[in-house]
């Protein structure tokens, strides 16, 4: 992966860091059952849960990038397309969840954050590194 497509892959998981603050601090566990339900596998105290949970998720995605993109592993492109999949998928729940409830949802403010970056990491992987490269 090039350089851009690096930053880009850091950018992600740097923009779901957020993404998760603003799902603890509007406290998404409170009002998504699949939330509440991997904060209780976490937890009995369904705030720590959530934030164990999602501390958990992003340094995933920080091992991804430190052990799989940043050092060109074969498998680093994958892990691209995984995350960056996976961030759309997010970002799209979130907006729906928001236009659902007619308003605010907790986690649908870093949405577009999320989608922005996602779209762009998919298009330098499919443009500037097709695959067999």
């Amino acid at each position: 992966m090039d350089s851009r497509s690096r930053a880009a892959f850091l950018a992600l998981i740097l923009a779901q860091a957020a993404h998760s603050i603003e799902e603890y601090v509007f406290r998404l566990f409170d009002v998504l059952a699949p939330a509440r339900f991997i904060s209780s596998l976490f937890s009995s105290d369904l705030s720590r849960g959530f934030a164990i949970a999602n501390i958990g998720f992003v340094a995933f995605g920080a091992w991804c990038y430190v052990a799989r993109v940043y050092r060109g592993h074969p498998s680093g492109r994958r892990w691209a397309w995984f995350w960056a999949l996976l961030e759309l998928g997010n970002a799209v729940g979130h907006s729906v969840f928001a236009l659902d409830h007619g308003g605010y949802f907790p986690g649908v403010g870093t949405a577009p954050l999320l989608f922005g970056i996602s779209i762009y990491l998919m298009a330098r992987l499919l443009v500037y590194e097709p695959p067999g490269k």
